[in-house]
């Protein structure tokens, strides 16, 4: 059995009951279950559809994102996330590179990188060189004025920690900044890149070993076995090249509001949806939410 999920921007309510239910006849589904009105709906179906991605191009066009998944197992029991641009809705270097005056510089490396043009290593190097100089507490003071949580977080880590699951926040850029938000959002842990200080200034490097692609998947590896569950109890999510490896690996991996490039690749893909479609896929519904 598979279940089929529509869902859209909560802030923007437009899934219609007609919609839904045309879609659950074309394809033989079960009675349609809403999980928020006017947000999310779900039905399952016993065979996947031959025009599966046609629809969900269709769908695209209403600002309705559709995921279809296994019904087994779905429920994950860990959450492994990217931070820039998943859990913030900024990308903390390019921020910083701003307030150093190499904002546009900045900005299109990052951009190559997380489309996959540019190896993430030497991308990660190059952007931190050009912060050579900047004062340590512009850190500070970039977390408090340029940096926002993607809406539907909160939700997303108090509902799946209240159903016993664990959840980690694994990212490319800077522990100043996961420290932050992974406490902010009830995060068991977090890992990401060290900036190097001295005298007050960023040094325009980072501690070694650099934690991109690879550490992503090491992550997944190891929390897993710490808690003794399986890679299909994890979804993960993402948006960019690096996040690929745990994103593929990972039981659930959704990409989300991603790269043409990094979308592509993943077969949960939320465009139009916050964070809280990471609860709805699961099954959850709205008032089931925490946080």
């Amino acid at each position: 059995m598979y279940t089929v999920t529509l869902l859209c921007n909560p802030a923007a309510p437009c899934l219609e009951a007609a919609l839904v239910e045309s879609l659950r006849n074309a394809w033989g589904g079960g009675e349609a279950h809403w999980l928020a009105p006017d947000i999310a709906a779900e039905f399952s179906i016993e065979a996947l559809p031959d025009n599966q991605w046609n629809v969900w191009d269709d769908l695209q066009k209403l600002s309705v994102d559709l995921v279809i998944q296994p019904t087994k197992g779905r429920r994950k029991k860990m959450l492994l996330a990217d931070m820039d641009s998943t859990m913030i809705q900024q990308e903390c270097i390019d921020e910083l590179a701003e307030v150093a005056g190499v904002g546009e510089r900045v900005k299109d490396i990052t951009a190559r990188a997380m489309n996959g043009e540019l190896d993430f290593e030497g991308a990660l190097t190059e952007r931190v060189g050009l912060l050579k100089g900047l004062p340590e507490e512009m850190i500070t003071e970039v977390l408090n004025t340029r940096i926002s949580l993607m809406p539907g977080g909160k939700q997303l880590v108090a509902t799946m920690k209240a159903n016993g699951g664990y959840a980690a926040l694994v990212s490319g850029g800077f522990t100043a900044f996961t420290a932050k938000v992974a406490a902010e959002l009830g995060f068991d842990e977090n890992r990401a890149n060290t900036l190097l200080v001295a005298d007050g200034t960023l040094t325009g490097d980072v501690a070694r070993p650099i934690l991109g692609r690879e550490a992503k998947v090491n992550a997944l590896e190891e929390i897993t076995a710490q808690l003794g569950i399986s890679e299909a109890d994890v979804i993960a999510v993402g948006d960019g090249a690096n996040d690929l490896g745990m994103l593929k690996r990972a039981g659930a991996g959704v990409a989300l509001h991603a790269k043409p490039s990094v979308a592509a690749e993943c077969d949960i893909r939320i465009n139009h949806g916050d964070l809280t479609a990471l609860l709805y896929v699961q099954g959850y519904a709205q008032d089931d939410f925490k946080g």
